[in-house]
């Protein structure tokens, strides 16, 4: 049988225990224990107590993935364009995070962010940047010179930067599973190792009809276990495209991974960063570029690149998965972007081997940082939805199908960065979307 993973008391620093439980029916299943659907699985329970909630996951714990495997970074909201839900979300949300932290003693540092620009052409994409974060209501932004720039990061050189002290930093896999005891202890179910490999209706000669016209849909894993629900939540991050095929609905948007290579400092010189120092984005390239992130555990992380990932769950440089291989390069609009980009993925793939091109980026904004100061340190796998012209789908994306499992789905396909960050804030669009669908 699965294993129903339930939360002791005792506070954040309790263990997680894995249980036998026999699998019964639900009124609405979330597939996916990553930071989105726990916060989902949570507002809907919250909303609906008397309704039977189950979050079925194929790990053996929450957030194992991308939701265990990020920057950590409480974002802002400065980047995204003014008025887009991406936006609303991001600085809805980042409120949210504070004052879910302080609620339920989660640790967290408001360390704020510099964005550098080290050369003059970036001054004027530094001061839109600093315009669109006013039209999105971000609190506290300013603009500061070089001068002001060393009195906050004492080795970081620049032109200018923008001041966001409302960024910072925290642990999102603590911040999940504290989202899954809330879960829990509102009655909800968590099944780890649930891999969902096949979702149909029930068949019509069921001998428990009266459950089979409430709990319609069977779901089952791998191991061919089974449990019957109403209406499916899908917040599968990486799978989040296969899921859907499974269920009959759209392939696209299509995932296509992409692993995020991290340095760290070592020890004795962790003390050349204060807080997040992120360089002004390049248009002309589809991801942000290296930066520096100090953690809770008081370490401090530089990067990451991106480069295509040959494995959906592959960590390590050389993970290799001929299916996840197969399924990003047949895809036609992984090939748009790559020609769009052949100079950028190129020089990302060298510093993905290269530690002293890595640290060259670095060298930009602190130049004491050398390559006697690294280390190797972890990755990360970026689900990157792709559509066919090869285009980064940029903002949230719901998604169902018609027929009589279609209809009853509801997939959350595009989940963006900052995520995270905005997770009780998405969780509380999802939850509108999920009862307008399923009429709850």
């Amino acid at each position: 049988m699965a294993a129903a993973l339930r939360g002791r008391a005792g506070g954040l620093g309790a263990l997680w225990r894995l249980q036998s439980r026999r699998l019964s029916s639900f009124d609405v299943a979330v597939v996916g224990a990553g930071i989105v659907g726990l916060a989902a699985a949570r507002e809907l329970i919250q909303r609906h107590p008397s309704l039977a909630f189950a979050v079925l996951e194929k790990e053996q714990e929450p957030a194992h993935h991308q939701s265990g495997h990020n920057s950590g970074v409480i974002h802002s909201g400065i980047y995204y364009t003014p008025g887009s839900l991406k936006a609303k979300l991001c600085v809805q949300g980042a409120a949210l995070c504070y004052k879910y932290c302080d609620q339920k003693g989660i640790p967290y540092n408001q360390c704020g962010k510099l964005i550098v620009a080290v050369e003059h052409d970036e001054i004027p994409r530094l001061k839109a940047l600093y315009e669109r974060g006013l039209q999105n209501n971000v609190p506290g932004l300013k603009l500061i010179g070089a001068k002001e720039i060393q009195e906050k990061e004492p080795f970081c050189r620049g032109l200018m930067a923008l001041d966001s002290p409302y960024t910072g930093i925290v642990d999102y896999k603590q911040v999940a599973q504290s989202y899954a005891r809330d879960f829990q202890e509102a009655g909800g179910t968590i099944l780890t190792d649930f891999e969902v490999t096949n979702m149909e209706m029930a068949k019509e000669s069921s001998p428990e009809s009266e459950d089979g016209l409430k709990y319609p849909i069977v779901v089952r894993n791998k191991k061919g276990e089974e449990i019957s629900c109403g209406h499916i939540l899908t917040c599968a991050g990486l799978h989040s495209d296969r899921l859907s095929e499974i269920s009959g609905c759209s392939p696209e948007p299509r995932i296509v991974p992409f692993r995020g290579d991290y340095l760290v400092l070592k020890p004795e010189k962790c003390y050349l960063v204060k807080g997040n120092i992120y360089p002004v984005p390049n248009p002309r390239f589809p991801f942000l570029g290296v930066h520096f992130t100090p953690r809770m555990d008081g370490s401090v992380w530089l990067g990451p690149n991106a480069v295509l990932a040959f494995k959906r769950e592959g960590y390590k440089l050389l993970d290799f998965s001929t299916g996840d291989f197969l399924d990003a390069v047949s895809y036609s609009g992984l090939w748009k972007l790559v020609l769009r980009n052949v100079s950028y993925g190129l020089g990302e793939l060298y510093r993905a081997f290269s530690l002293s091109a890595q640290v060259k980026q670095l060298q930009k904004f602190i130049p004491e940082v050398t390559t006697n100061d690294v280390l190797r340190g972890p990755s990360g796998v970026r689900a990157q939805a792709l559509d066919s012209d090869g285009n980064l789908v940029d903002d949230f994306v719901f998604d169902g199908g018609t027929g009589s499992v279609g209809s009853r789905i509801l997939h959350v396909r595009n989940a963006p960065s900052p995520a995270a960050t905005s997770s009780l804030a998405i969780a509380a669009v999802i939850a509108d979307e999920a009862e307008r669908r399923f009429q709850l």
